[in-house]
């Protein structure tokens, strides 16, 4: 069997999130033009189009542990936390993610 690498497309998050924001938060339109404008969006965009549409809720919590992060996505992480003087604690709290992911991260790029 000959098995090729198959490109897979990642998911059109404009166009979810405009019919998100269309059918069910028209209010919520205004404050997430900003980001929806944008050309391509990048994960923490994607994080912050939840947190303005959805809120903090319990649903929130539960998709955490499916995210993933590109490496983009990671070195910007990384340099909020330089920009900033957080340590590891305080930059897992900010962005919801575990002090040992952002050990590795440090790790795998050497920050």
């Amino acid at each position: 069997m000959n098995k090729e690498k198959q490109e897979v497309n990642p998911p059109y998050y404009k166009k979810i999130y405009s019919d998100i924001l269309a059918k069910k938060f028209p209010d919520k339109l205004n404050e997430c033009e900003s980001i929806l404008s944008k050309e391509q969006l990048n994960v923490l965009d994607i994080i912050q189009l939840n947190q303005r549409i959805f809120g903090n809720h319990e649903i929130f919590s539960e998709n955490q542990r499916l995210r993933s992060y590109d490496d983009q996505s990671i070195l910007k992480i990384l340099d909020y936390q330089k920009k900033h003087n957080l340590n590891n604690t305080q930059l897992s709290i900010h962005f919801k993610l575990s002090r040992n992911t952002i050990s590795k991260w440090k790790n795998k790029f050497k920050v």
